[in-house]
């Protein structure tokens, strides 16, 4: 028989999204361009030609999206805040009506009695930094303090979690080293610069911070289990480098203060040897780490696949999601396992884990089935609630998505929402597996007990 699921009693339940997938109107009332609008305007980058000009329409909508969480149950809502609207040349005169619209969107979240938990940055860098550099400039760790004390100054008495990055990997490998997000560069020799400068500048904001705020702060990575394809040494070498590459690169700096020898193997010559001190900035205290769960991956070596030589194995028996992502739940209780086992008893938070499957462009009847959805959903939860139970202090868990949106190259053809949209009305209605969820949230995870 199963351990019936239990959680903490003030365990955080919550909902996630990030500014340019759900905001729309990226350039209203004074913001400026990010290397997403940039992105999105280029003719190939995104699938269909999408772009989030509107997404969901939540800089318009989000008093009724905060109703809508406050239907669900929703004790939490982390969200990003655009860079460019605080700051639309990135650095310098700050925009008033960039931060009001985030003040009331904080204020209205804490009249519904709903936790803002509050990311810094979640890739959409401000154009006009990207012409100075980017991550590529070793300034940008001073630029982003910058502005993130602009926020802290202003809204740390009413936010009481703050995130600097979101998936640092993603934006290095994604838009540095194979191209397909913005800024859409693909050089070896720039994906470890910008990496170690997204970790320069997160150590320079928790700096920052501990200077002027009074509550949380903390990272949140994305975290993907590597298991071997066979006990063949091969195997076993590269299922090393996929963990170094992904899952190490960004927390043995902030927890170790050293890079995981394995990249220096990975990148060649274009590995470069970083200064002392540069880790002593990285390794700022947290108070929390966020960890971002979606798959598995099983590793076999492959020389072909540059730079890693470390080639995927797909799993012919498994569910596997409309981004081709094996569903696979146990991952999620090792992942927050090892965790613990690697870096210690730091609070953690999932802060992302969901599933994209194919939904109707519209709503039929105000009811939107997604079974494949929800059994997930329930299958991810349980499965947290064992890693609570091996000792893990899991104290939080916001669904990835609130809404349907812009999947980012993928347009909005991946709906990962648990909140069905139809993007041609703006229309919103939860699917079941927002009632699914709520009713997790309402219950603390005990309705689950009585499907065994």
């Amino acid at each position: 028989m199963n351990k019936p699921i239990r959680f903490p009693a003030n365990f955080l339940w919550g909902t996630a999204t990030s500014a340019y997938q759900v905001e729309g109107a990226p350039l209203a009332d004074g913001a400026g361009h990010s290397i997403w609008t940039r992105f999105a305007a280029t003719p190939g980058r995104i699938a269909t030609g999408d772009t989030g000009d509107v997404a969901c329409d939540h800089y318009h909508r989000w008093k009724d999206d905060v109703a809508l969480m406050r239907r669900l149950g929703m004790k939490a809502y982390r969200f990003s805040i655009s860079w460019s609207r605080i700051l639309p040349r990135g650095t310098g005169a700050v925009n008033e009506a960039g931060i009001v619209f985030y003040e009331r969107l904080v204020d209205e979240l804490l009249a519904n009695g709903i936790e803002p938990l509050v990311t810094l940055y979640h890739w959409d860098l401000p154009a006009a930094l990207d012409d100075r550099g980017g991550w590529l400039n070793p300034d940008i760790a001073t630029w982003f303090a910058d502005y993130a004390r602009v926020l802290f100054e202003r809204l740390d008495g009413r936010v009481r979690f703050w995130t600097t990055l979101n998936e640092p990997w993603v934006v290095t490998d994604g838009g540095y080293l194979h191209g397909v997000l913005a800024p859409g560069h693909r050089n070896l020799f720039e994906a470890p610069i910008a990496s170690h400068n997204l970790l320069r500048a997160h150590g320079a904001a928790v700096k920052a911070y501990r200077e002027v705020g009074r509550h949380r702060i903390g990272l949140v990575v994305n975290i993907e289990p590597k298991y071997p394809a066979s006990g063949d040494p091969a195997d076993l070498a590269a299922t090393r480098r996929a963990d170094a590459y992904m899952n190490r690169q960004y927390l043995d700096p902030v927890f170790h203060g050293s890079y995981p020898p394995e990249l220096k193997d990975i990148f060649g010559e274009a590995w470069p040897d970083w200064p002392r001190e540069d880790f002593d900035l990285i390794g700022q205290e947290l108070d929390y780490i966020g960890i971002n769960y979606y798959t598995r991956s099983v590793c076999h070596h492959d020389e072909a696949n540059w730079p890693l030589k470390v080639a995927a194995v797909r799993q012919a028996q498994a569910t596997h999601t409309e981004t081709g992502w094996e569903v696979f739940p146990p991952g999620l209780t090792d992942t927050l396992v090892a965790f613990k086992e690697r870096y210690g008893d730091i609070p953690v938070y999932v802060m992302e884990n969901g599933s994209a499957f194919y939904d109707p462009p519209r709503a039929e009847g105000g009811r939107v089935r997604d079974p494949l959805r929800a059994d997930c959903l329930k299958k991810h939860v349980a499965a947290l609630a064992a890693a609570v139970e091996q000792g893990v202090d899991v104290r939080g868990y916001t669904v990835w998505s609130l809404l349907d949106n812009l999947e980012w190259s993928l347009g909005f053809a991946k709906r990962f929402g648990i909140v069905h949209v139809n993007f041609e009305t703006g229309e919103r209605t939860p699917k079941d597996s927002a009632l699914l969820y709520a009713n997790i949230a309402l219950t603390n995870g005990a309705c689950l007990n009585d499907e065994e």
